[in-house]
């Protein structure tokens, strides 16, 4: 599963999966391990349910993470907000 985020981060494509038993489509931004140790991803949600309404951005652990799909669907700019170098994460496999 890492791969294929990776791939999406490298690709700009965003993905469609299952969190918290909630359909979700997002724009992969970052994927690496956080600070307890988890690998995780940092994504902005564009499409599917909330946990929590009207937040978009989330950081997910990828364990809990199901039907991960790449969608074919490219975004030309970077979600608003977006910085590199993710205060969320120990160490940062691939980033936008």
């Amino acid at each position: 599963m890492i791969e294929s985020i990776i791939r999406a981060i490298n690709n700009n494509e965003e993905i469609s999966f299952f969190y918290s038993g909630l359909p979700r489509v997002a724009q992969p931004c970052a994927v690496g391990i956080s600070r307890a140790g988890n690998e995780v991803l940092r994504c902005f949600q564009t499409e599917g349910g909330h946990i929590t309404p009207g937040h978009e951005w989330d950081l997910c652990t990828v364990a809990k993470i199901s039907n991960l799909k790449l969608t074919g669907k490219q975004f030309q700019v970077n979600p608003q907000g977006y910085k590199q170098g993710d205060r969320g994460m120990h160490r940062i496999y691939a980033q936008l």
